[in-house]
């Protein structure tokens, strides 16, 4: 495992242009009938229009610049063992590239920065975003993309689990014993059952939080059982006959074991829950 890719944190803060609908509320002039002579036996009433101004509110469409910073650690080249007999067969996988991976998963903020609104379940700034499709985290990373200011993307469900493990080999980051969860990840036994804010919890190796717990993050590949054979930057398969997307990590409604660096879930793109977000992965653009 290579070593001259460790210790070198990054932040990329980013301007977007947001076109938002905002309220406004104005004063109207119209003009009004009014009685200005009652009627009589046998006469009729007497009026005029007279002026007169109301509140009234509107609707219009402003363009807003929002910045938003994302924090990303890097992740070295490597080789590891991908998978677990639960989740297996256990295989080798060589990740060729060195990459950044987001410190946490997305948050609140930050998509709501970038998508101008959020879906959430549970409200909280700092809190992940839930109720995202693998579509709708495509379309939040396009637009990343379009700020130019590197190269945005799901990870790869091997580099998910190789960033998770930070080079352990166990369970999970920190090893075998699941009475040592509580100190890296919101799960059913702590959560009080809605998801947390992120950073609280114990980073791994590498100092990414809550890749254990918190929200299933979805990956990049589609599902389908492994190879056992040795493999260099998988990508998953080209399709799925189910068809279904891979996330990863476990979540804060979820028992301890689906919380293991190696397990696996999956759904179909457009599925949303309370109990599913996403982290993003980050390559630099380099010039020649």
């Amino acid at each position: 495992m290579g070593t001259s890719f460790i210790g070198l944190p990054i932040e990329v803060m980013l301007d977007l242009q947001l076109t938002l609908e905002e309220s406004l509320q104005e004063q109207e002039s119209y003009q009004e009938e009014v009685v200005v002579k009652e009627a009589g036996w046998f006469s009729k009433a007497i009026t005029e229009m007279q002026p007169r101004t109301r509140t009234v509110t509107k609707k219009q469409n402003v363009i807003k610049t929002i910045s938003t910073c994302f924090e990303f650690c890097p992740v070295p080249a490597g080789t590891f063992l991908m998978g677990s007999e639960k989740d297996g067969p256990v295989h080798q996988v060589t990740i060729s590239h060195d990459f950044y991976i987001a410190k946490y998963p997305v948050t609140q903020t930050q998509w709501k920065a970038v998508m101008g609104s959020s879906p959430c379940k549970f409200n909280g700034a700092d809190r992940p975003v839930e109720q995202v499709s693998w579509d709708d985290c495509q379309e939040f990373i396009k637009r990343l993309n379009a700020t130019g200011k590197g190269i945005f993307r799901l990870p790869t469900e091997a580099e998910w689990e190789y960033a998770c493990r930070a080079g352990s080999t166990g369970v999970f980051c920190f090893g075998d014993l699941e009475n040592q969860l509580c100190d890296y990840a919101w799960y059913n036994a702590n959560s009080d059952n809605q998801t947390q804010p992120v950073g609280k919890k114990k980073p791994n190796a590498w100092g990414i939080h809550d890749m254990h717990g918190n929200v299933w993050e979805w990956c990049q590949d589609w599902y389908d059982d492994y190879s056992a054979e040795s493999v260099t930057d998988p990508q998953g398969p080209p399709f799925s006959n189910m068809p279904v997307r891979v996330f990863r990590g476990g979540c804060w409604r979820g028992v301890a074991g689906f919380a293991a660096s190696a397990h696996r879930g999956g759904r179909g793109v457009s599925y949303r829950d309370g109990i599913l977000g996403v982290r993003l992965a980050y390559q630099k653009i380099t010039y020649t």
